[in-house]
């Protein structure tokens, strides 16, 4: 729950702008001239009636209650859910960068069996965030860990997407749970990359191999796990340059990375991690496409959900391709990098209540 509260609280960039969308939503319906007849005046309670009962005594309604509509406020604002509120709620998840088959398939499943009924903004917003944890729970798988040592774990991704940081609270978790880590700071062209790998390095006791500026990655990468192998190390981890998917050159790179790992090791790479920015949106999904094709992506990790409003791109991908999502990061400390929960990303996402 500690991260989910922080997951909540950091994410509020995408989380309020669902959220002031469904309110608007729900308001203009309400604004909206209704054709219910209108309701007749209460009857006087008798002289004998007992006191009204106290709202704070009634028990909350559980997650079912809140999803069906029943024990929630009668006294708060409701909107009928009927085409034309399902296709502005479309808007505003495509809005959200989910994309517009993503949307689709999310209020589609809203609707069943539920067209007509009024609902409230706490009912909507947790039928979206259950449709959200239905579309991304066969996606939510940590890293798999196999018996082969060393496992070799490619690091891939564009500038500035976190590789580096990721590959650093990656190891220091590694470490903790027990097990021997090499880095192999592959992004020979970055000084500042190298350094704070070995910043990393030091602080997770992790041994961090480097190479002189500008050498060729696919050498270090060969002499890494030359070392890992006879050193009996359990992971090895290789970061890379960021690579621009229209850099043919930068791609052709990365092949001969995988090329010399196969050249000892058949099956390596044993992971190939993607490390996407939540603040590119939809530029996510380009470069899941072309990493899938360079590198054969075996899973994703998700960084900077704390600072963008464009958190539902990683619904997207996950509706669109099916990838494992091994961690989501939102912020810069080591505890801020943690297994995807897809029911804790969409309560967050929406600002759902917790059941």
């Amino acid at each position: 729950m500690a991260f989910f509260r922080k997951l909540k609280e950091r994410m509020f960039k995408s989380s309020s702008k669902i959220e002031e969308g469904i309110d608007a939503l729900v308001a203009e319906g309400e604004a909206a001239p209704q054709d219910e007849a209108p309701s007749p005046p209460a009857p006087e309670p008798p002289a004998c009636a007992p006191p009204p009962a106290d709202p704070a005594a009634a028990p909350r309604p559980g997650l079912w209650d809140r999803l069906t509509g029943r024990g929630a406020d009668p006294a708060a604002p409701r909107r009928a859910l009927d085409d034309e509120m399902l296709e502005e709620l479309e808007d505003l998840l495509i809005q959200a960068d989910m994309g517009v088959e993503t949307a689709t398939r999310l209020t589609a499943g809203m609707a069943e069996g539920r067209m007509g009924r009024r609902l409230s903004v706490p009912e909507i917003k947790a039928l979206l965030a259950d449709e959200i944890t239905r579309v991304m729970e066969p996606v939510a798988r940590p890293m798999p860990l196999y018996a082969a040592r060393p496992q070799v774990v490619l690091v891939v991704g564009v500038n500035g997407s976190g590789k580096t940081t990721t590959i650093g609270k990656l190891a220091a978790q590694f470490r903790a749970a027990g097990k021997s880590v090499i880095i192999a700071a592959g992004d020979t062209f970055r000084a500042a990359a190298v350094e704070q790998l070995q910043v990393w390095g030091e602080r997770a006791g992790a041994a961090v191999m480097t190479a002189p500026e500008g050498s060729d990655p696919a050498s270090l990468a060969h002499d890494a796990l030359a070392r890992a192998k006879s050193e009996g190390t359990d992971l090895l981890m290789i970061d890379t340059a960021g690579r621009l998917q229209n850099r043919a050159d930068l791609m052709a790179e990365l092949e001969k990375i995988v090329r010399v790992l196969r050249k000892q090791d058949p099956d390596a790479p044993h992971n190939t991690l993607l490390v996407l920015d939540a603040t590119t949106g939809q530029n996510a999904i380009g470069q899941v496409e072309t990493f899938r094709r360079m590198a054969d992506v075996s899973g994703l990790m998700m960084t900077k959900l704390d600072g963008t409003a464009r958190g539902g791109v990683l619904v997207a991908l996950a509706d669109r391709f099916g990838l494992p999502i091994h961690a989501i990061g939102v912020g810069e400390q080591i505890d801020d990098l943690q297994p995807f929960d897809p029911e804790e990303f969409a309560r967050a996402l929406t600002g759902a209540d917790v059941p």
